[in-house]
């Protein structure tokens, strides 16, 4: 009987996605998800994309079933070939480990080439291999990673009276970029160096790739390359405790992907951070209707990231920030997102077809699940569901300052 109900639910979900998954091919990119454009969807690195995901979001632990957070909304049609907004510009660079579909599911191994170097190293071996100073507060890491099987760099923001030749410590911020962008993101399109600048605070950027999602790839069940959870929490951290005085007061922020990445890395890493804040975040990805909206719109990665929704929903639970929001508990969060309706910052004629609109409407749909949980696990937070407002930096820049603040209480940062 389970077996019959469970092809019940994915015929229906298969209807459900033939009309969800048009108007969200554009928008949902912005959330975190790659959509190269001239290239046919077969060309992709994609396994086969099941037609429903998890027939019903689970609920945080001990929370009432009839608590259960709202299905993914249904969206006006949106062209395949649009795509209005982004979260940056440009391109994968050269090298990028999830574009690199050659070394996906391959151990991790340095590439090739790294010497020894001067630095020192990470516990699995990964090494700082260059450092180049960008400005007077800034430098630019290039970091051999065996969990990439690549070298990838980091942005670093040093605080005001930092010298390499000290053993003094500062608190750090981690900031993850959104999908599609690059690790220069922070510096190039927010306000990191104004509302962060004055504080005796280290900010570390690293690279997040290109669509990595901020999770060690499933790769068909076999692991591997990519592994960026490892990079960032394995390697990064060392190196910048080990080479640049950071300190062990962490915190880790994001938007889009990148904010998922900043609540799920403090959920899946007790004590690794005292803060957490996530600007319109994927932060519910096994939403109803959502795991075959983010797995159809991936086109380069498919399945790999999480695998198949249904075969290895364990791992998709273990990296959804509303499944796991009870252990949050101890730990600073600020989230925020808008509803993707035209806000302060956004011109009122935007279409409902416009990218930005559907993306922030889904991420808000995720939001409110989230926030929801966390109320029902008795998790307290700071949430700011702002209403009117799309998928953009002109609101994430407000969202840094106002939750700077409590970010800044909790690792102990001062104004220099």
């Amino acid at each position: 009987m389970k077996k019959r109900t469970d092809r019940k639910i994915a015929i229906a979900g298969t209807a459900a996605a033939a009309v969800l998954l048009p108007t969200v091919m554009v928008g949902l990119a912005q959330a975190g998800i790659g959509v190269p454009t001239g290239r046919s969807e077969a060309s992709g690195n994609s396994q086969t994309i099941p037609s429903f995901g998890p027939a019903t979001q689970p609920s945080a632990p001990g929370a009432p079933a009839s608590a259960s957070p709202k299905a993914a909304p249904k969206l006006p049609s949106v062209p395949l070939n649009s795509n209005p907004f982004k979260t940056g510009g440009g391109s994968p660079g050269t090298g990028d480990p999830d574009t690199n579909r050659g070394s996906h599911g391959s151990q991790p191994h340095l590439p090739a080439g790294t010497g020894s170097g001067k630095y020192a190293k990470a516990p699995d071996g990964a090494t700082i291999t260059g450092v180049k100073k960008v400005n007077s507060r800034q430098f630019d890491v290039t970091i051999a990673s065996p969990a990439l099987g690549a070298a990838v760099k980091t942005r670093v923001m040093i605080p005001k009276g930092w010298k390499s030749n000290t053993t003094k410590t500062w608190p750090v911020v981690y900031a993850y970029h959104g999908g599609s962008n690059k690790y220069t993101s922070w510096t190039k399109d927010s306000n990191i160096e104004q509302v962060v600048g004055p504080y005796n605070a280290m900010v570390v950027m690293p690279e997040g790739g290109w669509n990595g999602s901020y999770t060690n790839w499933w790769n068909g069940g076999k692991g591997g390359i990519p592994e960026w959870e490892t990079f960032h929490i394995n390697e990064v951290i060392p190196l910048m405790e080990r080479n640049f005085h950071a300190g062990g007061v962490r915190a880790a922020i994001g938007l889009s992907s990148g904010g998922q990445g900043a609540i799920t890395y403090a959920e899946r890493h007790p004590g690794k951070f005292k803060y957490a804040a996530s600007y319109s975040g994927a932060l519910n990805i096994t939403a109803p209707g959502m795991p075959v909206i983010l797995t159809s719109m991936n086109r380069d990665a498919g399945t790999a990231i999480w695998g198949d929704p249904l075969t290895a929903r364990a791992n998709w639970r273990a990296h959804d920030a509303t499944v796991n929001v009870s252990k949050l508990k101890g730990v600073g969060v600020y989230v925020s997102c808008g509803n993707g309706q035209p806000g302060p910052y956004d011109p009122a004629s935007t279409p409902p077809t416009h990218a930005g609109r559907i993306g922030e409407q889904l991420a808000g749909t995720m939001n409110e699940n989230f926030v929801a949980a966390a109320k029902q696990a008795g998790v307290p937070i700071t949430a700011n569901l702002y209403g009117p407002g799309m998928h953009n930096w002109k609101y994430w820049k407000v969202e840094l300052a106002k939750s700077w603040p409590k970010i800044a209480a909790a690792i102990g940062a001062r104004k220099s």
